[in-house]
């Protein structure tokens, strides 16, 4: 009996060694970075993408390469390839052998942004709507698919995102291996925090502070303090306002953001309609979604998960002390383990 209690605590003691050095492996995992600008379209405008992938490996499945895409806001690179204690989730994913791709949609990032931001805001129409987001996601598919010569691929969305990833895959079953929506957009039963109200312009203009309070808005309190690390969200913020030109030099930052999204809200999400059904998904999917989300609370994400009546088999997961932007906070490790899981497994209903 005493041998079997120590064979069990020196597993236990390697298993925790183990465990312990996997985050240094990840980080010393040789990884390639390629940039590209793909033609969308629409004359003139270009999308920004980004792959990262094993050194000196060009050949994947289609489940070991996946395209991620971002929210209503800020673009993709600044948050899904940040390093934070010396790790993106980008990074942790190629690390695992994926070939991992992220878009900035027109208007974001470093795409190429319309014509209608460079004048005033109060100029135009809302401009980048979800239907024209779902067809620049296409193309970048495409371009994917024909660079790796793959049938498939898998799909990653955040918030808004989730919409695109989403609506694109009711109509293209046969490109997705996989679909994980983290904190899905669905009908509102709470008002939008990207909406300030008014009369909507093409874009919008949104600042530092602003982003830190609505990333904070619904934490207990006693809760805030050790919720981001030190550092975390000056580093992302850093990073994400330096991609304007026409705010990153102002005092303080400012970043456009536009605005078709919010447009969409009030004529779809906040108005109790759907701007498309997720019961024509038809590929195994995973719900990620975070006990603090006030962007987009859990009864949605809770909604969203029940109208997915057609796939293979689905998934939802409910991380504790985390919030729309767990992402880059202390739990995120818990999120991006979940979703790894997920792409991992070789699950066949029925066996």
């Amino acid at each position: 009996m005493k041998f079997l209690v120590r064979l069990v605590l020196t597993i236990a003691l390697l298993a925790s060694l183990f465990l312990s050095f996997i985050p240094a492996a990840l980080a010393a995992q040789p990884l390639a970075m390629e940039e590209f600008m793909v033609p969308s379209d629409t004359p003139g405008i270009k999308l920004y993408v980004r792959n990262k992938h094993p050194q000196g490996v060009s050949k994947f499945p289609a489940d070991k390469i996946l395209l991620y895409v971002h929210g209503a806001t800020y673009p993709a690179s600044t948050a899904f390839d940040l390093k934070l204690n010396g790790l993106s989730w980008m990074e942790f994913m190629a690390a695992h052998g994926y070939d991992v791709y992220l878009v900035d949609l027109r208007g974001y990032g470093k795409s190429t942004r319309p014509p209608e931001m460079d004048q005033p805001a109060e100029a135009g129409e809302p401009i980048v709507r979800t239907e024209t987001a779902v067809k620049d996601v296409g193309t970048v598919v495409d371009f994917i698919l024909k660079r790796r010569g793959a049938g498939k691929l898998n799909l990653l969305g955040w918030s808004w995102g989730t919409s695109t990833m989403g609506w694109y895959t009711a109509q293209h079953n046969d490109q997705v291996a996989k679909l994980v929506l983290y904190a899905p957009q669905w009908v509102r039963t709470n008002p939008s925090l990207t909406d300030a109200g008014g009369k909507l312009g093409a874009f919008r203009v949104v600042g530092r502070d602003a982003a830190r309070a609505r990333w904070l808005k619904g934490v207990p309190e006693d809760k805030q303090a050790d919720l981001i690390p030190p550092g975390w969200f000056e580093a992302w913020a850093e990073a994400t306002f330096a991609q304007d030109p026409q705010g990153r030099d102002k005092a303080p930052q400012t970043l456009r953001a536009p605005n078709g999204v919010v447009a969409d809200g009030r004529e779809f999400w906040s108005a109790g309609k759907e701007l498309y059904d997720p019961g024509q998904i038809r590929v195994p999917t995973l719900i990620v979604h975070a006990e603090w989300d006030n962007d987009l609370p859990s009864p949605l994400a809770q909604a969203y998960f029940a109208r997915l009546v057609n796939v293979p088999y689905k998934r939802f997961v409910e991380i504790g002390e985390g919030t729309h932007t767990i992402i880059m906070e202390k739990n995120r490790r818990q999120l991006f383990e979940a979703v790894q899981h997920f792409l991992d497994e070789k699950v066949k209903p029925g066996e």
